[in-house]
C-alpha cells in the first residue's frame, strides 16, 4: 500500500486552504512577505504535487512595501463556484503592539480582505476587490442555494477585550462581488481561545464550522462546530479538537492544527492542516509551518473524526485508492539562462522586481542592485528559496567589486529581519574582504571578519546545514578546496520559536543571494548560478 509522506508540503507552506474540481485537487497557503503573493500547489492523487500558480503577481493586487516581518499575505482561501477560481486574502499591514508596561494595551493593527477571481488556477487573476478590514483569515461559503458568505474572525482592538472576537458572516453577492446586508456574528469560539481560520460545509442537513484555536504554536489545534442554520447557534465538537498535537513539543509532527476539508470522488473526506517538525531536543521548527494532509472520517453521530479517533496528526497515512500521477521531474539546476527568475525564488514585498534584479543586464548570471540594508521593509535586494530539509548545501558563485564598507553581496540564511546568518564580500581601507554578519533577537545584528582579504576575481561561496549546526565556506573560482570558515553558527536560530515577545513569526527558514548599497549608489553584483542540494534520508 502507498502511503503518504507528511508534510506533502515542505518548508514554508502554512495555512492550507484545499479544494477539488473534478479530478485535480490544489491547496493555496500563505507567503506572507514574499512575493509573488499565494502559492497553489496542484495534485491529482495527494501523493504528488507541483507548484501550478502564485497569483498576485502585480502591484495592483498586492504592494507590501513598509510591511513587517510575517505581516503581508495570511491564511488565503481557494474555492471554486460558477465555473471559476474564488481567492479571498489578508493584506496585513500592521502587527501592533498588546501590552503597554506588562498590562493590556489596544492593539491596533490592520487587515484588509481581498477578493480576486480566475477561471484557470496558472491563468491571469483579476484585481482585487475589497471585502472588509474587520479581522483575518477571510473563506468564501457557496451555499446550495446559490448564495456565498464571507466568514472572517472579528479583531477587538480594545484593552482587555481578548483581540480574537469570533467569527463572522456576511453575504457576498456573486454579481458584483460586494459584500451585501450585515455583519453577523456566528460563532464566539471556545475555551482554547484565539478562534481563527473559519470554513464552513454543509453536510446532512447541518452547517459544519472548522476553525483553528489555541494560537499557532504548540497548543495549535482543529475544532469544530454545527448547527441546523448558518447564523446558529453552533453547538461544538464533543471530544474537544478534532485534531491537534496536545502542546507536544517533539515528534514527527507538531504545532498541527489551521485545517480545510476536502471530499474526493469517492465520498472520503480528508484534511489538510498546518503542521511543524521540531528539532530533537531543541523545540524549535526551523521549516516553518507546513502542510500535512490525512483521512478523516464521519461517525454515526454525524462528528468528524481521524480515522484512529485519537485526533492525533498521522506522519504517514494510506494514500487514497487514486492512480498515481507524478508530475514529470523539472527540477532547476541552478542556472540563470531563461528570461525569468526561476520558480523556486522569491523576493520580498516589492512589486517591482526589476528595481532590485535582472536577468537581461548579464546574460546567464543574475544580477542584484545594492539596495537598503538587509532586513529593510521596503526596498531589499534578496531573492531566495525555502528550506524545505534538515539537512542541505547551497552554493553560489559571485562576480563582485565593492568600493567601500557601505557595499555587500553574498549568500544568506534568513527568517526576517531579526534572524539572519550574512555571509557577504565588502571592502575596508581598500582591501576586499569576506564578513559573516549575524543577526537574533536578543543580541541584535554583530559582524565577524571571516577572511581579512580576497583575492581578486569571482568567488563560490557555500553554506551546510545540518539541524541545528550551520557553516559557511568559500574559495576562489576554479579552485579545488573550500575553505571552511571557523564559526560553528547555531541554524535553529532561524525559527518561529526564538524571538523577542510581541513580534509575529509566521514564516521559515530561507537561504539566497543579496546585495545592499546603503551609500545609495546601488552598485551591482553578479551571480553565475545558485545550487541547492537537500537531504531526504530519513527523519531529515
Amino acid at each position: 500500500m502507498t502511503h503518504i509522506r507528511n508534510p506533502i508540503l515542505r518548508g514554508f507552506n502554512p495555512d492550507p486552504s484545499i479544494v477539488r474540481v473534478e479530478g485535480d485537487i490544489y491547496i493555496a497557503t500563505s507567503t506572507f512577505e514574499w512575493f509573488p503573493g499565494v502559492q497553489i500547489h496542484h495534485s491529482r492523487d495527494l501523493v504528488h504535487w507541483r507548484l501550478a500558480a502564485r497569483p498576485l503577481t502585480r502591484a495592483s493586487q498586492l504592494d507590501m512595501r513598509g510591511a513587517p516581518d510575517s505581516c503581508g499575505v495570511w491564511a488565503p482561501d481557494l474555492s471554486h463556484a460558477d465555473g471559476k477560481f474564488w481567492l479571498v486574502y489578508t493584506d496585513v499591514k500592521r502587527y501592533g503592539r498588546t501590552t503597554v508596561n506588562g498590562a493590556a494595551g489596544a492593539s491596533l493593527r490592520d487587515f484588509h480582505n481581498y477578493l480576486v477571481v480566475c477561471d484557470r488556477v496558472d491563468g491571469t487573476w483579476s484585481d482585487p476587490v475589497h471585502l472588509n478590514s474587520s479581522g483575518f483569515d477571510p473563506a468564501l461559503f457557496h451555499d446550495d442555494d446559490g448564495r456565498s458568505w464571507l466568514l472572517n474572525m472579528l479583531w477587538d482592538h480594545r484593552p482587555g477585550r481578548g483581540r480574537f472576537a469570533g467569527i463572522v458572516a456576511q453575504e457576498l453577492d456573486r454579481e458584483s462581488l460586494r459584500l451585501v446586508g450585515e455583519r453577523r456574528l456566528i460563532f464566539a469560539g471556545t475555551e482554547r481561545g484565539f478562534t481563527e481560520g473559519p470554513h464552513l460545509y454543509k453536510r446532512g442537513g447541518w452547517y459544519h464550522l472548522l476553525v483553528a484555536e489555541g494560537g499557532t504554536g504548540w497548543d495549535h489545534a482543529v475544532v469544530m462546530a454545527r448547527s441546523r442554520t448558518l447564523f446558529g447557534p453552533y453547538e461544538v465538537h464533543p471530544d474537544g479538537a478534532v485534531l491537534t498535537s496536545g502542546g507536544r513539543r517533539e515528534g514527527p509532527l507538531a504545532r498541527a492544527g489551521h485545517g480545510d476539508l476536502v471530499e474526493l470522488a469517492d465520498g472520503t473526506t480528508w484534511l489538510a492542516y498546518l503542521c511543524g517538525r521540531p528539532l530533537a531536543g531543541r523545540e524549535r521548527c526551523p521549516l516553518g509551518r507546513e502542510t500535512a494532509i490525512q483521512p478523516v472520517r464521519w461517525g454515526a453521530d454525524g462528528w468528524l473524526r481521524t480515522i484512529a479517533a485519537d485526533a492525533e496528526p498521522d506522519s504517514a497515512p494510506p494514500a487514497p485508492g487514486l492512480e498515481p500521477a507524478p508530475w514529470p521531474l523539472s527540477a532547476w539546476d541552478g542556472s540563470f539562462g531563461g528570461p525569468d527568475l526561476p520558480v523556486d525564488l522569491q523576493w520580498l514585498r516589492t512589486p517591482e522586481p526589476a528595481s532590485i534584479f535582472s536577468l537581461e543586464a548579464r546574460p546567464g548570471w543574475l544580477r542584484l542592485f545594492g539596495r537598503e540594508t538587509i532586513g529593510s521593509h521596503f526596498s531589499q535586494a534578496l531573492v531566495a528559496r525555502r528550506q524545505e530539509h534538515f539537512r542541505y548545501t547551497a552554493t553560489t558563485l559571485l562576480d563582485y567589486d565593492p568600493a567601500h564598507f557601505q557595499q555587500a553581496a553574498g549568500l544568506v540564511c534568513y527568517y526576517n529581519g531579526t534572524k539572519f546568518q550574512y555571509l557577504h564580500v565588502t571592502r575596508e581601507d581598500g582591501v576586499r574582504r569576506l564578513q559573516i554578519m549575524s543577526a537574533q533577537p536578543e543580541e541584535g545584528c554583530t559582524i565577524e571578519l571571516a577572511v581579512p582579504r580576497l583575492p581578486d576575481g569571482e568567488i563560490e561561496l557555500r553554506v551546510e546545514v545540518d539541524h541545528d549546526i550551520l557553516r559557511f565556506a568559500w574559495r576562489a573560482g576554479g579552485a579545488e578546496q573550500w575553505q571552511i570558515l571557523p564559526p560553528v553558527i547555531d541554524a535553529s536560530i532561524l525559527s518561529d520559536e526564538v524571538t523577542l515577545p510581541g513580534l509575529p513569526n509566521f514564516t521559515g527558514a530561507f537561504v539566497g543571494l543579496a546585495c545592499q548599497d546603503v551609500s545609495g549608489a546601488g552598485r551591482a553584483a553578479d551571480f553565475a548560478w545558485f545550487r541547492y542540494e537537500g537531504s531526504d534520508t530519513p527523519g531529515s
